[in-house]
Formats: structure tokens, sequence, C-alpha cells
């Protein structure tokens, strides 16, 4: 793996280009991504590094650009944030903490090979899978309608998976290759369809694919209350590198 003090920010990196935002403003050494409400990752301020402004007159200006645009103001917090004081800050300020999320990679060669092989992989987003993965996750048409923009942004290789049982697609999800690690997105398992092992294979149809890409390592996000997803994320091999969380101005 990568030595630890550098893969931190990489993985942000990395999951910024991966899941890209309809808009995004560079300020000072922060990142504002907005897109139309749709997700937390894409409609927030990422403190990604060093700020130079005074910190107070700084959140306050990335609170009108977030109202300007008639969203809610949204922090991405990481344990490197920059400044480092800025977590304690907004808390202050009555941001509260929300949405505690792992950040884990794996090293793809102690992954193990898929034993199902009816999955389908297309490098560009088709109707049918966007459909599928929209019906799975129970998106409405607004929500369908900023994720089709927001995958059309997309710049590294992209491949969306469908695993196929009974004819029909059962669990899909979103993979992305840059700098030899595969992201994994959007893993999704028809609901008649769980806890029979199906949004495993799925996942390690991905990870083959990623390999053949180039990829020699993967990372994903899972949600700390996800125990169903924690458990089978480390049955795959992967481990928490980092937790970040998102301060939300209520």
């Amino acid at each position: 793996m990568v030595e630890v003090n550098t893969l931190y920010p990489k993985l942000e990196e990395l999951s910024l280009n991966a899941w890209p935002a309809l808009e995004t403003m560079v300020y000072d050494g922060w990142l504002l991504r907005f897109a139309d409400g749709y997700t937390k990752r894409a409609n927030s301020v990422c403190a990604l590094y060093p700020s130079t402004e005074e910190l107070e007159s700084k959140i306050a200006a990335c609170e009108a650009f977030y109202q300007g645009k008639g969203l809610p103001i949204i922090f991405k917090m990481t344990p490197f944030a920059e400044p480092h004081d800025l977590d304690e800050l907004l808390e202050a300020k009555g941001y509260v903490a929300q949405a505690f999320t792992s950040m884990q990679a794996v090293s793809l060669d102690k992954v193990a090979a898929p034993s199902l092989h009816t999955a389908r992989f297309d490098e560009h987003c088709t109707e049918e899978w966007r459909d599928a993965y929209c019906t799975l996750s129970h998106q409405g048409e607004k929500a369908k309608e900023t994720m089709t923009k927001t995958l059309s942004k997309i710049i590294p290789t992209a491949c969306y998976a469908s695993l196929y049982l009974d004819n029909k697609v059962v669990a899909c999800g979103l993979g992305v290759v840059e700098r030899e690690y595969i992201g994994l997105f959007d893993i999704v398992t028809d609901q008649a369809y769980r806890n029979q092992g199906l949004g495993e294979q799925l996942v390690l149809n991905l990870l083959q694919w990623g390999q053949e890409k180039g990829a020699k390592y993967s990372y994903l996000q899972v949600m700390k209350d996800n125990l169903p997803a924690l458990r089978l994320y480390e049955k795959i091999g992967y481990h928490e590198q980092y937790v970040h969380w998102y301060r939300i101005k209520e």
C-alpha cells in the first residue's frame, strides 16, 4: 500500500474525481462543489488544502455561495481537513456532524476472483444501467436527472456493471479507475435477492475489471452505520483508512 501520510489526500482526490460535481469553485485551498443538491459529497465544501484567508470570513463567504445556489451549506470533514481547527469552529457555529463514513482500501492481489460470471460491463452510462440503479435504490425522477448529468462528467475510465440472475439485473454498481486505483460507488442489490452473496459477486467482478484496466488497489466509502455493507467489505478484504463526516447547519 501507499504510505499512509500520502494515501489519505490521494484517496480524497480520487474520490472527488470519480464522483464529480456539476459545478466546482476553488476558493483559497477549498473546493466548493455544487450539484443541485444530489448527494452530500457533490454539494459540499471540501477543505483539502491549507488556507491563507481569515477563517470566520471565509466560512461566511462559503455560506453566501451556497445560499446563492439555494442549497444548504455543508462541509465535508476529514481528520486532515485544513485548517486543523475547522471542525471545532464549525461545531461552535451550530454545524451538526452527520453521515460518518468509512474510507476503506484493499490491495487487489489479496482479493478473490468472482465465481459468478453473469456481469455486464459498459464504459458509458446506458439507459438500462441508469434505470436499473434508480429502481434498485428507489431514486426519483429528479435524482435520476441530476445523476445522469453527474455521471456524464466523469473524466477517468468508468465501468457501469450489472449482475444478472434469472434474466434480470439483480445488482449494479459503478467503478472508476485512476492512478492504479479503482473506486467503487453506488453498489446496490435488489432487495428480493439480498443475503445470497450477489453483492459480493458484483464487487469481485468490478475489481477484476479494474485489474484488467491497470488497477492495483481499490477504495470505497461506506456509512459507519451500514453494518451489512461493512461486513461484506471486510469479508472481501477492505480495511478502514480513515473516517470522514459532514458538518451541516441546522
